[in-house]
């Protein structure tokens, strides 16, 4: 990305910006320092929340939240799961990583297979989306 470190790291440390670039996301509530709730839109149109916890913030470096999935739709396919953003100098810009972990609940090597796909999906089409807000 053209931007530096601490230009994206505005948009990726503030959870009200995740509507702008990070896929199904609607909108965000309930947002403070450690918490933040993404409303989602499914493949069939309805809302599902999704609440989470920062793990981890420094500035302009790393950013690392965890999904609570613990009496969630998502606890009967989750275990955990864990988002980390990594900015690093690159040049005059900055090279982003995104990183994915989740682990699952009661899924097939083959299912394993697919969610590993969609998170790719789904990393790729954020970093695409960050990298439109801060030029390529």
């Amino acid at each position: 990305m053209d931007a530096t470190p601490e230009q994206v790291w505005r948009t990726v440390c503030d959870p009200h910006h995740l509507p702008r670039w990070w896929p199904r996301v609607q909108r965000v509530e309930g947002v403070d320092r450690e918490h933040f709730t993404e409303v989602l839109s499914t493949d069939k149109g309805r809302s599902i929340r999704a609440d989470f916890r920062v793990v981890e913030s420094r500035a302009p470096e790393v950013r690392r939240w965890i999904q609570e999935v613990e009496g969630s739709p998502f606890e009967r396919l989750l275990r955990s799961a864990e988002t980390e953003l990594r900015l690093e100098r690159d040049g005059d810009g900055t090279r982003v990583t995104v990183t994915l972990s989740q682990r699952l609940r009661g899924v097939g090597a083959f299912g394993a297979f697919m969610v590993r796909r969609a998170n790719r999906r789904v990393a790729d089409e954020a970093l695409e989306r960050l990298g439109r807000l801060h030029g390529h």
